[in-house]
């Protein structure tokens, strides 16, 4: 094995993980809805908040996720 690819797995290694990390740090899709149900009463504050975090978590997984799909085709090109 040489070294780039070496160095190539380390990087897809991460990626991998850091997706993995991610999509299991965002809510649920019917979070709100359950919330609204039975009660729990969110501020406006609160709940843009979670949006912008929802949506930065979003974003983050699409990047990390395109990365760790490039690295897994350039693996499979060198070897």
């Amino acid at each position: 094995m040489s070294t780039i690819s070496i160095v190539l797995t380390v990087f897809q290694l991460l990626s991998g993980l850091a997706v993995t990390v991610i999509v299991l740090m965002q809510s649920g899709k019917s979070a709100g809805l359950s919330g609204a149900i039975s009660g729990g009463a969110d501020t406006f504050l609160s709940k843009t908040k979670a949006k912008s975090l929802d949506a930065k978590l979003a974003k983050a997984t699409k990047w990390f996720g395109l990365a760790f799909v490039i690295l897994t085709l350039v693996l499979n090109i060198i070897a």
